[in-house]
């Protein structure tokens, strides 16, 4: 059985530049660092895979291949973004720090369940700072919020509109 997240693996730009954020920015320990010259394949690479620790436990990791092509771009929320819990008490503290140290900043968002703050990390990627509402384990429990009704009923108005 799944026990938890032990880590989520993204590609970097610079592990230097990456660390500055994840570690000296929001304060995630950089835990470990593999230097990878060879796959388990056999084939030769230069690869460095670092991991940052959340307080649970469970890891953001990130990969730097200089030598292998990787579309960096600025990431939409919708289509790919990293979202860290924290108390509602950290949330204003970090979207001024995030401003005065000049990166993209937004929020505070109110979501019903959560309230989100977002910053663009040196890779493009969309890094979410939320905060549980008291209504949260409701809105989350699938026996009270129609989380199947509501799935289902996307995948049928998908296949009207593919019609």
């Amino acid at each position: 059985m799944i026990r938890k997240l032990h880590h989520s693996a993204y590609r970097c730009r610079d592990s230097e530049e990456t660390r500055r954020f994840y570690e000296d920015f929001l304060g995630l320990r950089l835990a470990g660092s593999l230097w990878i010259s060879e796959t388990k394949t056999g084939r030769s690479t230069s690869v460095l895979h670092t991991f940052y620790e959340l307080d649970n436990g469970a890891y953001i990791a990130f990969f730097e291949e200089p030598d292998t092509p990787f579309e960096f771009k600025p990431q939409r929320d919708f289509d790919l973004h990293i979202a860290l819990e924290v108390d509602e008490s950290v949330l204003e503290p970090m979207l001024e720090k995030g401003r005065l140290a000049g990166l993209e900043t937004r929020g505070v968002s109110d979501h019903g369940f959560i309230h989100s703050i977002y910053f663009r990390d040196p890779n493009g990627y969309v890094v979410e700072l939320a905060a549980r509402m008291p209504n949260h384990a409701q809105a989350m429990d699938p026996t009270r919020n129609d989380a199947r009704a509501i799935l289902d009923r996307w995948q049928a108005s998908k296949a009207v509109l593919s019609r």
